[in-house]
C-alpha cells in the first residue's frame, strides 16, 4: 500500500471504530438503564434494543446506492448526523418509547456500505483487501474496549452517558471523515464492495452462502438476546454492582483473545476451518445456555463468558472471510450485502424475542432460547462443505471489448492456481480467485503485463 492508501485506510478504520465503539458501549448497560424508564417492560426494552437492527437492515443498501449518486462523504456525514441525533434523543428521553425512537434513528444512520465504498474509491484494486482488513481489525478492537468502558462510564457519568458518548463519538467520526479521509477523485461502482441487484438472486440461491447468512443471523440473535438478561443476572444473581461489571467482562475478554490464536491457527494454517467453525458454534450455544444456570459463581461466569466470547469473536471474524471465499470473484460485493442484512435482522429478532421471553417466561427462558438457536445452527453447519483456502485478487487490465475480456479470462483460468477468473470489460478489471499455495505468480504477472501493454 502507498502512504496515501495507508492513511486513507487508517482514517476510515477510525471512523468505523468511533461509531462502533459508541454502539457497543450501550449493549452491556442498556438493560440496567432501561428498567428505570417510564413505561418500560422487558418486551419494550427488547424492542428498543432490536429496532436499531431493523432500521439498519432497511437502510443499508439505500444509503450505499445514494452515495454512488450524491457522493460518499455527503451521505456518510448525513448518516452520522442521524446517528448523533438518535443518540441525543435516546439520552434525553425518560420514556421507553422515546429511547426506542432514538435507537431507531441510530440505526437509520446506516453508513457501513457507503463507508466501504469510499474505502474502495481511495484504494487500488491490488491493495483493497488490505484496506478492508485494517478496517475489520479496528471494528474487532472496539468490541472489548466498549464492554469494559460502558459499565464504568455509566457509573461515573450517569446511565444516559453512554448515549451522549455515542453521539460524541459520532461527531468525532464526522471530524475524522472530513479532515483526514482523502477526497476520492471520483466515486464509482465497485463490484468487490457494492451490491448489484441483478446478481442478488444468484448469491441467495447458493446453499453454502446461505449457510453463512443464517449463521450470522443466529449469532447476532443469540448475542442480542443474551445481553438483555446477562447484565441483570450479574447484578441480581452474583450481587455485582453494575459499576463493577467490567470486572467480569475484562478477564473474560482477555482470556478469549488469548484463545483466538490457537483457533485461527487450527482453522488457517492447518486447514481445519470446518471443525473449528462448528466447534465455535457449539461452544457459543453451550456457554450461553450454561450462563443461565451459573448461579452465584463469579469464576464460573467468567469461564463461560470466556468460552462465549472466544467462539463469538472467531465466528464474527471468520464469517465475512468465508463469504469472500465462497462468493464468485466478481460478485463478492453483492454477496456481502445479504450478509449485513441477515446480521441486522438477527439483532432485531434477538431483541424482540429475548424481551418477550424475559417478560412472559423469565430470564432463564432467554438463556435457553440462546442455546437452542445456536444448537440448531450447529446441526445446520454439520453438512457444510470444508471451505478451500482461496484468495481474491483484482487487477486493472485497461479498457477492452467483451470478446477480448472473455479471451483474457480464459487464459487466466489456464494459469496454475487460478480457480476462477472473470474480466469485466466495462470496468477494465480482472477478478480472480486463486489458490495461493499453487499459484504461478510469474505466469500471472507476465499475462497481466501483456494484457495492459
Amino acid at each position: 500500500m502507498t502512504r496515501a492508501e495507508l492513511r486513507a485506510a487508517a482514517s476510515l478504520a477510525l471512523v468505523f471504530f468511533l461509531r462502533m465503539l459508541g454502539l457497543f458501549m450501550i449493549t452491556p448497560v442498556f438493560p440496567l438503564y432501561a428498567e428505570h424508564l417510564d413505561g418500560a417492560t422487558p418486551t419494550l426494552v427488547g424492542l428498543a434494543v432490536g429496532v436499531y437492527g431493523l432500521t439498519q437492515a432497511l437502510l443499508q443498501i439505500p444509503f450505499g446506492m445514494a452515495s454512488d449518486r450524491l457522493g460518499r462523504k455527503k451521505i456518510i456525514t448525513a448518516g452520522l448526523l442521524v446517528f448523533v441525533a438518535g443518540s441525543a434523543v435516546a439520552a434525553l428521553s425518560q420514556h421507553i418509547t422515546g429511547v426506542a425512537i432514538g435507537r431507531a434513528l441510530q440505526g437509520a444512520g446506516a453508513v457501513g456500505s457507503a463507508t466501504m465504498a469510499l474505502a474502495a474509491d481511495v484504494t487500488r484494486e491490488e491493495t483493497r483487501i488490505k484496506a478492508m482488513a485494517i478496517i475489520g481489525m479496528t471494528i474487532g478492537l472496539a468490541f472489548p474496549i466498549a464492554f469494559v468502558a460502558g459499565p464504568a462510564l455509566s457509573h461515573w457519568l450517569g446511565a444516559a452517558s453512554v448515549f451522549w458518548m455515542a453521539g460524541g463519538l459520532g461527531l468525532c467520526a464526522i471530524a475524522v471523515l472530513l479532515l483526514l479521509v482523502p477526497q476520492p477523485a471520483q466515486s464509482t461502482y465497485h463490484r468487490d464492495v457494492s451490491l448489484n441487484v441483478s446478481d442478488l438472486g444468484s448469491v441467495l440461491r447458493d446453499p453454502e452462502l446461505m449457510r453463512i447468512y443464517l449463521g450470522v443471523f443466529a449469532l447476532h440473535t443469540s448475542l442480542q438476546a443474551l445481553f438483555l438478561v446477562l447484565p441483570l443476572d450479574l447484578r441480581d444473581a452474583l450481587g455485582i454492582d453494575p459499576a463493577h461489571h467490567w470486572h467480569i467482562y475484562l478477564p473474560a475478554l482477555a482470556f478469549s483473545v488469548v484463545a483466538l490464536g490457537p483457533l485461527f491457527g487450527l482453522s488457517g494454517r492447518r486447514g481445519r476451518m470446518k471443525e473449528v467453525y462448528c466447534g465455535s458454534v457449539l461452544a457459543t450455544g453451550a456457554s450461553a445456555l450454561a450462563l443461565g444456570f451459573a448461579g452465584s459463581s463469579a469464576a464460573l461466569t467468567v469461564l463461560l463468558l470466556t468460552v462465549f466470547f472466544a467462539g463469538f469473536n472467531f465466528l464474527e471474524a471468520s464469517q465475512p472471510s468465508l463469504v469472500s471465499q465462497l462468493a464468485p470473484a466478481a460478485r463478492r460485493g453483492t454477496a456481502l450485502g445479504p450478509y449485513s442484512a441477515f446480521q441486522f435482522i438477527g439483532i432485531s429478532l434477538g431483541g424482540v424475542v429475548g424481551g418477550w421471553l424475559h417478560e412472559h417466561h423469565g430470564k432463564t427462558a432467554v438463556f435457553v432460547f440462546c442455546g437452542l438457536v445456536s444448537f440448531a445452527w450447529f446441526l445446520y453447519t454439520l453438512s457444510m462443505k470444508p471451505p478451500r483456502k482461496l484468495a481474491n485478487r483484482m487487477f486493472q487490465v485497461g479498457a477492452t471489448t467483451a470478446a477480448a475480456a472473455e479471451a483474457l479470462a480464459a487464459r487466466l483460468r489456464g494459469i496454475a492456481g487460478v480457480t476462477e477468473a472473470t474480466v469485466v470489460a466495462e470496468d477494465g478489471v480482472a477478478y480472480l480467485k486463486v489458490d495461493p499455495a499453487r499459484l504461478d505468480g510469474a505466469a500471472l504477472d507476465a499475462l497481466l503485463a501483456a494484457a495492459r501493454g
